[in-house]
């Protein structure tokens, strides 16, 4: 159990949720990317006439920007020391 004199810092780049955001956003860019400017107008009829890609690549863009933000508002804490062993 940590006392209250315990120093912390944030994890910075070392926090797992900007990783999956770095992924997750690379990934989106693409695929926004693709659907905007280069899926033909055959693929988006066989899809229902729905452009797959671009609404993907949009919602993977959301869930970047909710991770970052996630990150950002509740950063995860480590002690600056490590504990000592016993």
């Amino acid at each position: 159990m940590a006392s209250e004199s315990t120093r912390t810092h944030k994890a910075g780049a070392f926090d797992i949720r900007y990783i999956i955001a770095l992924l997750t956003g690379v990934y989106g860019l693409v695929l926004t990317i693709m659907g905007a400017a280069v899926t033909p107008k055959a693929e988006i009829d066989r899809a229902g006439g729905v452009n797959i890609n671009l609404w993907a690549g949009i919602g993977m863009l959301v869930f970047t920007a909710l991770f970052v933000l996630w990150a950002l508002v509740r950063p995860i804490r480590v002690p600056d020391e490590p504990p000592a062993s016993e």
